[in-house]
């Protein structure tokens, strides 16, 4: 059963009691169990484990321990975050909004998908990355987001069931976007122990580490829209 508060809040309104949630533009509701919650819900939660990366690194410069090879990593991780809230919105919008969006604000840009691209394309030309699977947990940094990439593959997983339902989102950029900055996200965390001076430890007992062949830093050319820069 819905109802209404009976105090003034400028969060909660009560009327998602029903199990119910609110979608973009339009006031149509659906159930909070619905395959768009879930796919815009689990982005939300890689948004926010991205935060514990970039937290991390905070709590570091803070202590003045923050190593120069971490480079601009902490303005990445946000630029992520907020690019996130663009793929979100793009899955919380009912079909019948769509003409509503606006590339880089509420929909998924050529130009997102081409800057993670050449992020990824110069940060992995920097390393000499493991040839092996490898298990996370070396620091806290490359821990947090290697949680956050297995979280955006989860959003990916639900975007790719709620697009057989939702042509938008088949034909759209979303999909991309998200294989390609989980991808990104795996080498960041690499370049966040190597930023530490620690190597991946291999999943197989016994196997090699893998050392940079230079300082990693990554960048942030090709600045798409919706980013921090």
């Amino acid at each position: 059963m819905s109802g209404r508060l009976d105090f003034a809040s400028a969060v909660a309104t009560g009327r998602g009691d029903d199990g119910s949630t609110g979608l973009l533009f339009d006031d149509v509701r659906v159930q909070k169990d619905d395959l768009r919650t879930e796919a815009f819900g689990t982005v939300d939660e890689a948004v926010a484990a991205l935060g514990l990366a970039r937290a991390e690194l905070a709590n570091k410069e803070q202590y003045g321990v923050l190593s120069p090879g971490f480079g601009t990593l902490d303005a990445l991780i946000l630029r992520i975050q907020r690019e996130l809230f663009v793929a979100a919105a793009e899955m919380a919008t009912p079909p019948e909004a769509r003409h509503k969006q606006v590339d880089g604000r509420t929909r998924v840009s050529a130009e997102m998908v081409a800057g993670i691209d050449q992020i990824l394309r110069d940060t992995e030309a920097a390393l000499e990355l493991p040839r092996e699977f490898i298990v996370p947990g070396e620091t806290r940094v490359s821990a947090a987001l290697e949680l956050a990439r297995t979280i955006l593959r989860r959003a990916e997983r639900r975007a790719v069931t709620l697009a057989r339902q939702d042509d938008a989102i088949r034909s759209g950029r979303v999909l991309p976007y998200l294989n390609r900055l989980a991808d990104l996200v795996w080498i960041l965390a690499r370049v966040a122990e190597q930023a530490e001076s620690r190597s991946a430890t291999t999943a197989r007992v016994g196997g090699p580490h893998r050392t940079t062949r230079k300082k990693a830093k990554p960048t942030q050319s090709a600045s798409p829209e919706g980013s921090a820069s």
